[in-house]
């Protein structure tokens, strides 16, 4: 049995589930918005006493890794809707910035020419630059999967590099340090 899957989810006060089982749709509808999510016909989905619960029609290998990943993404939906979620990045580098205007992210990462992301209209963008600290950008969004996306859209421009550490990371990720040449050479 699935330990993920069998777990119910908890609705908190101000969040509405929905199942539509003509269409197989779970609607999740919060203070933060709402989020549609298509599930597979053959799982069971349904609300009771203020739970989700996610069951599944047989011990078969697909049944049990898809009643995991349902619940999961429907948790997440509940979560998002509800309290929302949060990711900041931080620009490493002599003269990277960030600029937000709107739903559009202006970047600087040492190439020649600054580049422009526009953002979906769920996703909240804030630039931060202060004195002596390295620029942040702050993302937030009630998706999880489409905050993960944005993100690593964004981190994909400049990765951290080894050696230095420069790049675009995740605030308090640990980048794997090498040393240079000069250390191995002996």
């Amino acid at each position: 049995m699935s330990r993920i899957g069998k777990a119910p989810i908890a609705v908190p006060a101000g969040v509405t589930v929905k199942v539509d089982e003509n269409n197989h749709t779970v609607t999740v509808k919060g203070p933060k918005g709402e989020l549609t999510q298509a599930y597979n016909p053959e799982l069971g989905v349904k609300v009771e006493d203020g739970h989700v619960i996610v069951t599944r029609p047989s011990d078969d290998r697909e049944h049990r890794a898809q009643h995991g990943l349902y619940r999961a993404l429907f948790h997440n939906m509940v979560v998002g809707v509800s309290e929302g979620y949060r990711k900041e990045m931080e620009l490493v580098g002599v003269g990277y910035r960030a600029t937000a205007t709107g739903q559009v992210l202006e970047l600087s990462l040492g190439f020649s020419h600054a580049i422009y992301i526009k953002l979906p209209p769920e996703v909240k963008v804030e630039a931060k630059s202060e004195r002596n600290k390295n620029p942040l950008i702050i993302l937030e969004s009630d998706d999880k999967q489409l905050l993960g996306q944005v993100c690593a859209k964004i981190r994909s421009l400049r990765k951290p590099e080894p050696y230095k550490g420069k790049g675009i990371k995740f605030v308090g990720e640990i980048i794997r340090r090498k040393s240079g040449k000069s250390a191995g050479a002996k």
